[in-house]
């Protein structure tokens, strides 16, 4: 591959990285054509983009992007694939489901709300991370929950002192 093309490769990586929060690393050496296609087009409609990469030319690409990215060098051996997500738990999700029986694709690793996961280990932790939006949901609910107890108890109690006030004064 000629110095220009790699740059170029190295300059398109760093890019993608740099539009995603979430990336996952993954080996999906040993998937046939039909399978590698259906996981093409799982991620495809989970909004997630997968890319295969050289792990030179990926390390190249982060040294490009902001923040120390050096914790992945560990895992970037052999055959690498690249899942871009901007949803933290989507593709932990999708690898669990995609490798059942077979364990592949593996996880490597992942950088997740700017954390690393070094590991096929951590694919169940991944899968219970919740997305912003999940955790915006559970503090409004936590937060409404208070506000529902008084105002049904107002209610409630209302319902049973017009009831108290009516049988007095029609005795």
């Amino acid at each position: 591959m000629r110095k220009e093309n790699k740059s170029s490769i190295i300059e398109q990586i760093a890019a993608t990285v740099g539009e995603y929060t979430n990336f996952y690393l993954t080996d999906i050496a040993t998937l046939n054509a039909e399978k590698t296609s259906k996981l093409r087009r799982e991620c495809n409609k989970q909004e997630i983009k997968l890319v295969v990469v050289k792990n030179t030319l990926f390390k190249k690409a982060l040294e490009k992007v902001e923040g120390d990215f050096s914790e992945l060098n560990v895992v970037l051996k052999g055959n690498t694939a690249v899942m871009f997500s901007n949803a933290a738990n989507v593709p932990a999700k999708l690898i669990k489901e995609f490798a059942k029986g077979t364990d592949i694709p593996k996880l490597k690793a992942a950088y997740v709300q700017e954390s690393f996961y070094i590991g096929a280990e951590n694919l169940d932790a991944l899968i219970n991370i919740k997305s912003k939006n999940e955790l915006i949901g559970d503090v409004i609910g936590l937060l409404q929950s208070p506000a529902k107890n008084v105002i049904s108890a107002l209610q409630s109690g209302g319902n049973t002192i017009h009831g108290v006030l009516e049988t007095l004064s029609k005795r």
